[in-house]
C-alpha cells in the first residue's frame, strides 16, 4: 500500500472541485482496507464522489475505495441474487444487468457514482428506489477492522435515506452491495410521465429492459449535463414532503403547482419546480450556477470552489422558504 502526498481531488468528484488532498491512498481489496484500519481511523472516504461537495483541501487521509467485482450468489429460472464490490461504476452495472436481462434497477441508468454509495442516499428515479431490490449490504466497521453485514430491514431505508447517513454515518466503510433481481416476469416500471412519454414518441408498446433503460437515458441526457463535460452532482436537493393541508393552501396561490401524493395526509412537490418559480433556473455567476434545464441541479462550468457553489445552495434555500414557506433539503454531503 503507498500512500501519496498532496494530490488534487478534481478528477476524484464529479462536480470538478480543485481541492487537494494531504495524502491519499487507493484501496483494491477488502484485506487491504483492513489493514490499513490497523494504522489509520482518522480517514476522508471517496468512492465515485458523486453526491458530496468539498469545500476545502482534505488533511486526514483520503481513501479512495477502488475494490472492483460482481459475483452472482445463486439463481434460477426467475431469480438471481447478486453482490457487487464497492468500486463498481453503477451505470456500468447497471448496463451489465440490463444485458443479461437481470430486471429491477433498469429505471436507476445513468445515475453517476459507484454501488459501494447507492445505499448510503437509497439512489431512486423514475418511480423506483433502490432499497427495493438490495438484500444485504457488507461494511467494515472503522473502529474494528470486522466485517459486518446489514439486511434491508437494518438499512432503515428512507427517501433518499439510511441508516449511514444517521446512526453509522462516519463509522462504517461499505465494501459490497447485494441484489436480488428479476430473470423473467419483470415488473417492469414504465408509468413514469417521461418514460411513456419516451417510448411513445419510439413507438414501443411493450418495452424490454432495455427499452426502459434507454428510455431514461435518453431522458437524463436531455435534462442534465453530463459531470465529465459540466462540473455537477445530479440532485442537489430533496424533493420535499410537505402536508396536505399545506399544499391545498399553495395551490390556491399556484394553481399549477405540480405534486405527488405520498399519503393521505403528505404530499411532495418537485423542489426544481419551487427553484425555478424563485428565478434561479438557469442563472450563471461567474464560474458556477443553475442548471438551464434542470433547476435542482448546480453546476461547475470550470473554476468554482465548493464554498461558491454552497453559498449559491444556501441562498436557494432562503429565498425558496421566504417564498413558499417550504425547507429545502440539501441532498448532496457537504464538506466543510
Amino acid at each position: 500500500m503507498k500512500i501519496s502526498q498532496n494530490i488534487s481531488l478534481k478528477n476524484y468528484n464529479t462536480f470538478g472541485i480543485n481541492v487537494t488532498a494531504k495524502r491519499f491512498i487507493s484501496i483494491d481489496s477488502v484485506y487491504e482496507l483492513q489493514q490499513l484500519l490497523k494504522v489509520e481511523k482518522d480517514i476522508f472516504l471517496i468512492s465515485g464522489g458523486s453526491n458530496m461537495l468539498l469545500t476545502k483541501d482534505i488533511e486526514n487521509l483520503v481513501v479512495h475505495i477502488n475494490i472492483k467485482g460482481i459475483s452472482i450468489d445463486k439463481e434460477n429460472n426467475n431469480d438471481v441474487y447478486l453482490t457487487v464490490n464497492a468500486g463498481e461504476n453503477w451505470h456500468e452495472f447497471v448496463l451489465w444487468c440490463v444485458e443479461n436481462n437481470y430486471g429491477g434497477i433498469e429505471n436507476l441508468s445513468l445515475i453517476p457514482g459507484n454501488v459501494g454509495t447507492c445505499p448510503i442516499q437509497n439512489i431512486g428515479a423514475y418511480g423506483i428506489e433502490v432499497k427495493d431490490t438490495i438484500t444485504k449490504v457488507e461494511a467494515i466497521e472503522i473502529k474494528t477492522g470486522k466485517l459486518v453485514q446489514f439486511s434491508n430491514q437494518e438499512c432503515d431505508f428512507g427517501y433518499r435515506n439510511s441508516i449511514f447517513k444517521n446512526d453509522k454515518k462516519g463509522k462504517y466503510i461499505i465494501c459490497s452491495v447485494s441484489f436480488h433481481l428479476t430473470k423473467s416476469n419483470h415488473n417492469l416500471n414504465s408509468s413514469y410521465g417521461a418514460i411513456e412519454t419516451e417510448l411513445a414518441s419510439n413507438k414501443i408498446t411493450n418495452p424490454t429492459l432495455k427499452d426502459i433503460s434507454d428510455a431514461v437515458i435518453a431522458i437524463r441526457k436531455s435534462k442534465l449535463p453530463d459531470p465529465k463535460e459540466i462540473g455537477n452532482s445530479g440532485s442537489f436537493f430533496k424533493n420535499p414532503v410537505i402536508s396536505r393541508t399545506q399544499f391545498l393552501k399553495l395551490q390556491k396561490k399556484h394553481p399549477n403547482i405540480p405534486s405527488y401524493i405520498v399519503s393521505s395526509t403528505e404530499t411532495k412537490v418537485p423542489a426544481g419546480w419551487l427553484i425555478e418559480q424563485a428565478g434561479f433556473k438557469g442563472k450563471r455567476f461567474g464560474e458556477y450556477g443553475v442548471h438551464e434545464k434542470q433547476a435542482l441541479v448546480l453546476v461547475n462550468y470550470g473554476k468554482a470552489t465548493g464554498k461558491e457553489i454552497y453559498e449559491l445552495a444556501k441562498k436557494i434555500q432562503d429565498t425558496i422558504f421566504k417564498k413558499f414557506e417550504i425547507p429545502l433539503e440539501i441532498e448532496v454531503n457537504i464538506i466543510q
